[in-house]
């Protein structure tokens, strides 16, 4: 994109009286200057439904939240897998939007650079002749316009909202003229690379303070807190050596019970039992955030609860998840537990905090890679749980090890969590940042 600034915005630009504004008659938008209009987002945008039947490309193009539309092989190991049938997508061009129909609510929207196909839940928009289309994203990117179309969207769980094309398109936006958008484009450019950068520090700061927590974890429940005890030879590459003392047991000797049920999807009540799903398994302390799980009813509850419940000294782990998405159950409380999540009853032979911890060390997660057979945790089901080596010390040992781990984690993350903090707090003012200038709000002479 072109980013010079033509003599018309340098003097708009260096105009140092105050701009005359007028009501747009929408809520969310509210004031607007005087010269621009109030418009339907449909005449500046145009919907694309070429469909890949028959195959003109086999370039599989992915939506990612940081990086916008990239290639599907660049993705990585993240998020749903391509599909075989090349005739399933849809085709995207360069200089287009891409928007997620299902993730819209929360900004999953990106230029696209690049010829390919996409997603058939995606909505490929192409910018009308003349206009701007970094303009046009930015005002995608508003949070406030996104929770207005929240008011059009349907579906049953909040995560999979959906949200038509036409209820899209027939939203009114406020249009500054062309230069103007131009210059508001290339000044959001500009400060939200600055933001960004900003945010991938912190980021790139909670990564090292992670691995410096697993590293942690895993020399204590390996190696113990005596860096004295004579050691002995594991057998097991991954593992090295442990205190003489110590045990190493398969995982099924170690549990007095392991829950793998597949059940029916209760529905959702007001007021109910908490029914915790993967995303309610709170990342730093792995802890259960029973502020916004689901509720369930209590016929539901005395029903699937026959089956197998989490009680106190439980483990509750995510079996489609990551390495560390585990939550030890330190609370007397009746709640339900996905069919997403394994619950993890520990015999005489381990305390269940102590297995908490072992299940975040990377000598389980290299563990879990051989018994899978694979490079990542999917699928990590009841067969393979049960396969697994444990390492097991004296019960006293393991106590020991647990409390010494819960003050140094507590210590972790509470420096992660103020790293978090700081993210949410930059990323509030991107937000508003985007907002004041794609509304018209802020002056352009304040860029400078």
């Amino acid at each position: 994109m072109d980013n010079s600034i033509s003599n018309e915005q340098l003097a708009m630009c260096n105009d140092s009286q105050p701009r005359k504004m007028k009501y747009s008659g929408v809520e969310w938008i509210g004031d607007i200057p005087a010269e621009w209009v109030l418009e339907r987002l449909q005449w500046h945008i145009t919907e694309i439904k070429e469909t890949n039947n028959p195959i003109k490309t086999t370039q599989i193009l992915s939506l990612t939240n940081k990086q916008g539309i990239i290639p599907y092989e660049e993705k990585g190991e993240q998020g749903n897998k391509a599909k075989e049938n090349y005739t399933d997508y849809k085709i995207a061009y360069p200089n287009t939007i891409v928007a997620n129909s299902m993730n819209i609510l929360i900004g999953s929207v990106g230029i696209c650079n690049y010829y390919g196909c996409v997603s058939p839940v995606y909505y490929v928009f192409s910018p009308n002749s003349g206009e701007n289309l970094h303009f046009l994203n930015y005002v995608f990117q508003m949070h406030q316009f996104q929770r207005d179309l929240r008011r059009y969207a349907n579906g049953i769980l909040e995560i999979r909202l959906r949200l038509s094309s036409g209820n899209i398109l027939k939203r009114k936006i406020a249009f500054p003229p062309l230069p103007e958008q131009q210059a508001i484009a290339d000044i959001l450019d500009r400060k939200c690379t600055q933001i960004d950068a900003l945010i991938a520090n912190e980021e790139q700061q909670i990564a090292k303070l992670k691995a410096y927590k697993q590293s942690v974890i895993t020399e204590t429940v390996t190696k113990g807190l005596n860096p004295d005890v004579p050691m002995k030879d594991s057998g097991v590459e991954w593992i090295g050596e442990i205190p003489v003392s110590w045990s190493i047991l398969k995982a099924a000797f170690v549990y007095d019970k392991i829950g793998d049920i597949d059940h029916y999807m209760p529905d959702s009540v007001l007021d109910g039992i908490p029914y915790i799903m993967t995303g309610d398994l709170k990342p730093i302390a792995s802890q259960i955030n029973f502020e916004i799980c689901k509720q369930v009813s209590t016929k539901d509850f005395k029903s699937l609860s026959k089956k197998i419940s989490a009680n106190n000294g439980d483990i509750i782990f995510a079996r489609y998840a990551t390495i560390g998405t585990v939550c030890y159950v330190d609370i007397e409380k009746d709640f339900l537990v996905s069919y997403s999540c394994l619950i993890i009853k520990p015999n005489h032979y381990v305390l269940g905090k102590f297995l908490y911890y072992y299940y975040q060390s990377h000598t389980f997660f290299e563990e879990v890679k051989r018994v899978i057979n694979s490079n990542t945790q999917s699928n990590v089901g009841l067969d393979a749980m049960t396969k697994v080596k444990v390492i097991c010390p004296s019960i006293e040992e393991q106590q020991q090890i647990a409390d010494y781990l819960d003050q140094k984690c507590e210590q972790i993350d509470r420096l992660i969590a103020i790293k978090q903090q700081k993210i949410e707090k930059i990323q509030q003012y991107k937000k508003s940042v985007i907002y004041e200038y794609v509304t018209g709000k802020k002056q352009l002479a304040m860029c400078n």
